[in-house]
């Protein structure tokens, strides 16, 4: 860094882009009428490992954009009246919110129950069911990507024949050894067009494919794709629970910080109010 800004600072004194002033050692990289930028403000700017021409150009890159700014902000001293000038209730209004912020926050985190039992999940979402239309079609489904190569083939091909009884175990020992992916869950509810972006299915009408396939094999000319669904939703559908469970979850966690936040600044007031903290005159 210390050698990148001697360099800089030698090549714009070069170019007579440089001063000093008795108050300071830190050589001048611009100015805007009163405000100068100097060395010492760009400190950290420059990330480690980087050439001196990139380094350069990142610091007049900065140079410019600070002298752009200080031009408008000088622009705008010079014209806006007195009024529009001061920003001192503003930023006393900001800095009180950061402060109430921070200390709500704070008890919060202290006081929050964080254990959200299943019942409670469970009648959140038959309460409002109307809010869980689902917005995409989604399935539970299982597949399994291997090179294509007729043994590969054949020994997927005979597995994915199987009975739901054994087709699991064989997948557990298979998948492993020869597949370059598999996704064998079949609890989870996943969305068919994540599904689309793994495997190539094409199709122009995502819910008619759904109801008409359970099973899928496609052959591209490197990869060989099987998948079984065995379960889906349609867009538009209610949402299954576990579709929507860790939405729930946050909902209801969301509306306790809010209770809690509103009972933590009605205590505060009150025992504020019956310890004589505070006095309202009233003028007519």
């Amino acid at each position: 860094m210390k050698n990148i800004l001697s360099y800089l600072f030698v090549l714009l004194s070069l170019t007579g882009c440089i001063d000093t002033f008795k108050h300071t050692d830190s050589p001048i990289l611009a100015r805007v009428h009163d405000t100068y930028l100097y060395t010492s403000d760009i400190k950290g700017l420059i990330p480690e490992n980087i050439s001196p021409r990139d380094s350069i150009s990142l610091v007049r890159s900065y140079v410019n954009d600070w002298v752009r700014t200080n031009v408008m902000i000088y622009q705008a001293q010079q014209n806006l009246p007195v009024d529009q000038l001061d920003f001192t209730k503003q930023l006393d209004d900001y800095r009180n919110s950061l402060i109430i912020y921070s200390y709500e926050t704070e008890l919060i985190s202290q006081n929050l129950d964080t254990i959200i039992s299943e019942v409670e999940i469970e009648e959140y979402y038959n309460n409002h069911l109307k809010d869980f239309e689902l917005k995409e079609n989604i399935t539970k489904a299982i597949y399994v990507i291997v090179e294509k190569n007729p043994e590969n083939e054949d020994q997927f091909d005979q597995i994915f024949s199987l009975p739901d009884s054994t087709l699991f175990d064989s997948l557990d020992y298979y998948a492993p050894q020869l597949a370059t992916s598999s996704y064998l869950d079949t609890t989870s509810w996943v969305s068919f067009y994540d599904i689309q972006q793994i495997i190539p299915i094409e199709t122009y009408n995502r819910e008619l494919f759904l109801k008409n396939n359970r099973f899928v094999k496609i052959v591209t000319e490197r990869y060989a794709y099987f998948v079984k669904f065995f379960d889906f939703k349609i867009k538009d559908d209610i949402s299954p629970l576990a579709f929507k469970r860790n939405d729930i979850f946050n909902i209801i966690m969301s509306q306790r910080k809010v209770k809690l936040a509103s009972k933590v600044r009605g205590d505060i007031y009150e025992r504020a109010l019956k310890n004589n903290e505070f006095e309202i005159y009233y003028h007519e």
